[in-house]
């Protein structure tokens, strides 16, 4: 599963740990639906006709995306929310307004977010800056700079994967791009995720909980995670500035433990479960005006 979909897996864990039922709309087959329903979760497809069937016997109902959106919009008969990830503008065309007008509230993943919401004309009295969470890494494997620069395998032409393997034949480490960060994280001397658009990023976070220290663009909400120097470090988007930041991982081993132990205590205070939980049913109770 990407970011989006996981997160909204742990947030029905933490729902139904706090008390409340969820019921999840998903596309049929997909990861999200089948890791749902082995946790034991009641799971129906994502069609208009069951938005419209189910949503009358729900007490609110949280779109999780646009599609999800669009359909909350035309079909729902409840209160809905709706969670914006994505750090792209809304469009300005009418039934986008329409469409953003008949949402009670939405969460946005990070400030950067938020603001792209009041550009297109959003209240600021209708967002919540929610972030998203990770799971607590019980025993944290031994971070080691002999370890390959760990980076995202993948196609998105947005990901920046040309700008890292550039930056990668200016520097004396190697990368590997992964396709389970939940793996390759164990040993990984550094995570590289550069990317010309980024809501939050979900994968810099889950980095950062494994003790894994982070160099990632200076760019949409990824400043929000980082305090460049502190917690990781945040480069332009060229490659001589990614491969100075490699460099300097590889070599200083102190200042990269220095942001590992760093990293780790942002995630404790800003990126929590328990946070995400408390804050969602927060919205929740405003958006029914409890």
């Amino acid at each position: 599963m990407r970011g989006g979909q996981h997160q909204v897996l742990l947030l029905m864990r933490e729902l139904r740990e706090a008390g409340h039922d969820s019921l999840l709309l998903a596309r049929a087959g997909a990861p999200l639906w089948h890791a749902a329903g082995s946790e034991k979760f009641e799971v129906q497809q994502a069609t208009w006709k069951n938005v419209w069937r189910h949503s009358d016997s729900v007490d609110l109902v949280h779109a999780h995306d646009a599609n999800a959106h669009t359909a909350a919009a035309i079909a729902c008969r409840r209160p809905f929310i709706v969670s914006r990830r994505v750090a792209f503008s809304v469009k300005r065309s009418v039934f986008s307004k329409w469409k953003y007008g008949r949402a009670a509230r939405f969460i946005a993943v990070s400030r950067f977010v938020a603001r792209n919401l009041a550009e297109a004309g959003v209240a600021s009295s209708r967002v919540d800056v929610i972030y998203d969470a990770v799971e607590p890494v019980s025993s944290p494997p031994r971070w080691t700079p002999e370890a390959p620069a760990v980076a995202l395998a993948s196609t998105d032409p947005q990901k920046g994967r040309e700008l890292i393997e550039s930056a990668a034949q200016l520097t004396r480490g190697k990368v590997l791009f992964s396709d389970n960060l939940q793996e390759d994280l164990q040993r990984a001397s550094m995570f590289v995720y550069i990317t010309k658009s980024e809501g939050l990023g979900s994968a810099a976070l889950l980095a950062l909980s494994f003790g894994v220290p982070v160099i990632a663009s200076r760019i949409g909400g990824l400043p929000e995670i980082i305090e460049d120097g502190v917690s990781g470090i945040l480069v332009d988007n060229e490659p001589k500035a990614i491969a100075a930041a490699m460099d300097r991982l590889f070599l200083d081993t102190r200042f990269a433990k220095q942001l590992i132990e760093q990293g780790r205590l942002r995630i404790q205070s800003q990126f929590t479960l328990e946070r995400l939980c408390k804050e969602t049913i927060e919205c929740y109770r405003r958006a029914l005006g409890r």
